[in-house]
């Protein structure tokens, strides 16, 4: 086997920290082995949709080599057909995002289009995103193409861990699992994609544990400036719940008109809030906090200065719960002010005591 850096093809040099998978996928397409069904698990972020395209481009590519190699030339029609989403044999799926299940009727039209003849004869490939939201309904419709899938084709799943998967769904795939990456790899993306500031840089590095679109995501330096804003407010005596939810709310609203933006944005400041009282925790029970500290040690300081260790595990839950309840679609300010109207009372609860 060649070597990574002249072996691979321009398109899989973007895949990066996953060689060992590029590998395994080399071999079993050289072998004729590929499976029909594969299940892709492992944190948001970490690339694994951006290795299903290039899987994709790799099969359907035009210009394909002759010994069964995992190549794509990233050139030819096809693959910037699949690159765009326009490819008639390549089709991807995913839970729409007003919805806090993948459809039933949006898996029965991928189905038909899977059972269809592909309409240039390398088969075909269907990528499901969100297939941790599958539900009884969608599973059941997907596991008879699942059973008798259609010749030369391959259908893969996208999901976070096999324990959020339905066990008839898991044992009919073979599962091919991705790992975080290297700080180190994670700031190379993060350079790429223009992140110049040594300190965001860092802080996006440490929070995305792993997973560059994570980091990426984090590296706005606007969540981090509402971030201090959101802190100095809570770790006052007193705040008024209502004005800070409203504050919260055009921040999130900020992101763009759809929900999908705001409901995304929203999650990333609750990441924030949820690392800061993990921290807060850490620092007030004197464990381990300190090489993490930096600028915010008046913060944790004020923080642990209101409230005590119960009250403050009590809020990290209640914020879990919030990122829970915005990822399944309950109304965002409604999340946002009942969240902040706990916080209050808890702040209320110790200042009595």
């Amino acid at each position: 086997m060649a070597t990574w850096c002249g072996r691979w093809s321009v398109s899989w040099k973007r895949v990066r920290g996953h060689e060992a998978q590029i590998e395994a996928f080399d071999r079993a397409v050289h072998r004729g082995r590929l499976a029909h069904a594969y299940l892709f698990v492992g944190p948001p972020g970490v690339g694994k949709r951006l290795f299903a395209v290039e899987l994709a481009k790799s099969l359907l590519c035009e210009s394909r080599r002759d010994d069964g190699r995992l190549e794509g030339c990233d050139h030819c029609p096809a693959c910037a057909q699949v690159e765009a989403g326009t490819h008639p044999d390549f089709f991807t799926a995913s839970r729409p995002p007003e919805t806090a299940e993948f459809p039933i009727s949006l898996m029965r039209e991928l189905c038909q289009h899977f059972s269809l003849k592909a309409a240039r004869g390398r088969g075909k490939v269907v990528v499901i995103d969100d297939a941790d939201d599958l539900n009884a309904e969608s599973a059941n419709c997907f596991l008879k193409t699942l059973e008798e899938p259609p010749a030369g084709s391959v259908l893969i799943l996208i999901g976070s861990s096999t324990d959020r998967q339905r066990q008839t769904i898991v044992s009919r795939c073979q599962v091919v699992r991705f790992r975080p990456l290297p700080s180190e790899m994670v700031a190379e993306v993060l350079k790429a994609n223009g992140v110049d500031d040594p300190t965001l840089r860092e802080r996006s590095i440490q929070l995305g544990g792993g997973s560059p679109g994570q980091a990426l995501a984090l590296a706005d330096p606007a969540l981090w400036e509402f971030r201090r804003a959101l802190l100095a407010a809570l770790t006052r005596p007193r705040f008024d719940a209502v004005a800070l939810s409203k504050a919260w709310m055009e921040f999130v609203q900020e992101a763009g008109k759809e929900s999908v933006h705001q409901r995304r944005r929203a999650r990333l400041t609750l990441r924030l809030l949820i690392d800061f009282l993990r921290a807060a925790l850490a620092f007030g029970l004197n464990y381990g906090a300190d090489e993490r500290v930096g600028d915010d040690r008046p913060l944790l300081q004020a923080m642990t200065n209101l409230t005590n260790a119960e009250q403050i595990a009590s809020l990290l839950e209640r914020c879990l719960e919030a990122d829970f309840q915005i990822e399944r679609n309950v109304g965002t300010a409604l999340v946002l002010e009942a969240l902040l109207d706990a916080v209050a009372d808890r702040m209320t609860v110790v200042e009595t005591r």
